[in-house]
């Protein structure tokens, strides 16, 4: 029991993993790492800069679009120091306190972008339902408390998450499988009963991520039924055609979140670059591609773009 607790009380800090097996490769991921975070922020950033200067894209749905748009950079920037630290400084280090407060931020970013994107549903909905009353319902008012709703949503969720695995003891290895905390990555080096910490989670991902993903269906159900019903081709290409954004950002979204989900409880077998791989695509790519899909599907965000790029060649 003595050793037991000194060995606790020794853990000061944990071990991030970058390639795994080949600790030599972490430089050559600089580049493309460092390509994707300025990738992200140059993509939100531009799509900020349009709804803000854009005045046809003062409506609800690019406010949630911006929303979408802050929690990407949010989600990603909270791996950026840990990332910097192996990939670019060779420093695999991170101090157990450290370690616990970036978790704290990729679940909590993680918990909004869920509800932001039943947000974006529930939005779609309302503009193909009752399209006449569309701004009325959907009032400035009535958008900051649904964001705040989910801020504060998110924030009740992750917040008891550090207290579980603070309590936990770590005797034995203290090397993460990945170049980012994780709380299911940290509760497996645990050498006690992480019940607790495995029933919270679960309690999470079926009341919190799985009815998110039935709600959007549900929205999309009940929006097929409305489209269904429009007499005219053309239109009901069009109702759809609005909603083909927010579908890729939803499956950009989920589809790796499911995938890591499945790779830690089932794909232990697995080798530890594949987790390394989706890990990093569960975070890294939806920042990065959300942009890119809004911009292409999006007629006032594509015009102000090449509007912008206009007026820089035109000065140059």
């Amino acid at each position: 029991m003595k050793n037991f607790t000194a060995s606790y009380a020794n853990l000061q800090s944990f071990i991030l993993t970058g390639i795994p097996g080949m600790p030599e490769k972490n430089p050559w991921m600089a580049f493309p790492l460092g390509l994707l975070y300025t990738l992200t922020l140059l993509g939100n950033g531009t799509i900020l800069a349009a709804i803000k200067a854009d005045e046809s894209l003062h409506q609800p749905m690019y406010y949630f679009l911006s929303i979408l748009a802050l929690t990407d950079v949010s989600l990603s920037m909270s791996t950026l120091p840990s990332m910097l630290s192996i990939f670019w400084f060779r420093v695999s280090e991170i101090a157990f306190d450290s370690c616990i407060t970036q978790m704290f931020f990729i679940h909590g970013f993680g918990v909004v972008e869920s509800g932001v994107l039943v947000s974006m549903a529930y939005d779609r909905f309302v503009a193909i339902r009752d399209p006449l009353h569309y701004a009325s319902i959907l009032t400035h008012g009535v958008i900051t408390k649904i964001g705040t709703a989910v801020l504060i949503r998110a924030f009740c969720v992750v917040f008891p998450v550090p207290f579980p695995i603070k309590r936990l003891p770590f005797c034995h290895s203290n090397v993460l499988s990945h170049s980012y905390c994780l709380h299911q990555d940290a509760m497996l080096l645990a050498c006690a009963s992480t019940r607790v910490n495995s029933l919270y989670g679960l309690i999470v991902v079926i009341l919190i991520l799985g009815l998110d993903v039935l709600m959007i269906l549900f929205s999309y159900v009940l929006i097929l039924k409305t489209v269904l019903g429009i007499a005219s081709r053309a239109e009901r290409l069009k109702a759809l055609n609005t909603c083909l954004s927010h579908i890729c950002a939803v499956l950009l979204f989920y589809v790796p979140l499911i995938g890591v989900t499945m790779i830690h409880r089932f794909g232990k077998h697995l080798p530890p670059v594949v987790h390394m791989l989706m890990a990093n695509v569960y975070l890294l790519l939806p920042p990065v591609l959300n942009p890119l899909v809004y911009s292409v599907k999006t007629k006032q965000i594509r015009r102000w773009i090449i509007q912008m790029f206009r007026l820089r060649k035109g000065k140059a």
